[in-house]
């Protein structure tokens, strides 16, 4: 008998066999946690992928301070940002173990109801209903904490009726909702050419109709309306039915900037959760980031979460100019927010507002100042 096929022989070999299969998964895993073998290998490392959702050592999602965050935000496209970053998962990524629940609204006046109520934790708004809402809980209800988008507003009209920028008094004008940031800047507008308005009834020189931004295109089809100052995509939905835009109102403000989307936290939360604010924070400026290098495929990813929100995707003829036409950015535009308030005043729908504190920067500039970005200015209106 040989040596090899002893019985001693064929035993050593069998346990030498158990050995290094047992051996085998912590090698594998050993080689995976360094990057060798790991799905990781197998992504595209250009800019077009988006984050996936990330994990500790352990290979166990982060734990943070809150098991769930409340996100308010609209279905438009000037809310790109949480359209975006929640359906690509970049919020998820840096949220780790946190749950994401979403609530979306057709306009601001009641996302602050649902911010006040505690049915929302952070938002995604426009600047009037944020200043609205700070100033009548004097104060204390919530603060702006970043930026998020600047333009993606237009004067649309039927160019039947309306031909010139005064053709316009007189006309049946919709806003989407009475108080928020398109109601008054058009109120706003009304006033810079000389006419009066109740800006409660919407009655006077023009007629503001306050619709839903779903209904509007309808209203405008039935002839209820002779046009809207609206956001991105209502404005362009209104043009593929026959409407011609008249004013672009970034063309209103200085470098054509002006802010329509800002980050709003309940103070509540902010202060019991700092680590989760952060963490969205952290998403919202790596997404528009993601969005800025990647135009094209963000608007893509932003009209499907649009199709699973409103049942329906826009086609070409809508998205492109819509996109088109909205900027993303960090900066919460604090200078011009403080113009529209004094906008809202002037209208008479806002008392002479006490905007001390509005803004929270902090933890934004946190993570500009680690990304190597500037930091952004809170126009003399910070927490101190």
């Amino acid at each position: 008998m040989s040596a090899q096929s002893s019985p001693a022989f064929r035993a050593s070999r069998r346990r030498r066999y158990l050995a290094a299969a047992a051996a085998l998964p912590i090698l594998i895993g050993a080689l995976a946690a360094c990057g060798y073998g790991s799905d990781d290998d197998n992504k595209s490392d250009d800019a077009t992928s988006a984050p996936a959702a990330s994990a500790g050592a352990s290979g166990t999602a982060k734990k943070l301070s809150a098991d769930e965050v409340k996100i308010g935000y609209f279905p438009n496209l000037t809310h790109a940002t949480p359209l975006i970053g929640l359906k690509e998962g970049i919020f998820q990524k840096e949220l780790g173990a946190t749950k994401v629940k979403q609530l979306t609204f057709n306009a601001g006046p009641a996302e602050i109801e649902a911010l006040n109520a505690g049915s929302i934790d952070i938002g995604w708004i426009g600047p009037s209903p944020a200043i609205n809402g700070y100033t009548k809980s004097e104060g204390k209800s919530l603060r702006i904490i970043s930026g998020s988008a600047s333009g993606g507003v237009k004067l649309v009209v039927n160019p039947k009726k309306i031909k010139t920028l005064d053709d316009v008094k007189g006309k049946k004008i919709a806003t989407p909702q009475l108080g928020n940031t398109q109601d008054v800047a058009l109120l706003n507008w009304i006033k810079s050419k000389g006419w009066k308005v109740d800006a409660q009834s919407g009655k006077g020189d023009v007629s503001v109709v306050r619709t839903d931004n779903k209904i509007t295109p309808d209203a405008y089809k039935q002839g209820s309306i002779d046009g809207a100052w609206v956001p991105e995509p209502t404005a362009s939905k209104l043009v593929s039915e026959g409407a011609k835009v008249l004013l672009d109102e970034s063309t209103l403000w200085p470098d054509k900037k002006f802010v329509i989307t800002n980050v709003i936290v309940s103070q509540k939360f902010l202060t019991a959760h700092p680590d989760v604010v952060e963490a969205v924070l952290r998403g919202s400026v790596n997404t528009n980031a993601w969005i800025t290098a990647n135009s094209d495929k963000a608007k893509a990813v932003a009209n499907e979460q649009l199709k699973e929100l409103t049942q329906k995707a826009l086609p070409a003829d809508i998205l492109d100019p819509a996109w088109q036409s909205i900027q993303v950015l960090d900066d919460p535009l604090a200078k011009t927010a403080n113009e529209e308030a004094q906008h809202a005043v002037d209208a008479g729908l806002l008392k002479a507002p006490k905007l001390d504190g509005l803004y929270d920067l902090t933890l934004l500039n946190k993570i500009l100042t680690a990304d190597g970005k500037p930091t952004v200015d809170a126009a003399g209106l910070g927490t101190q």
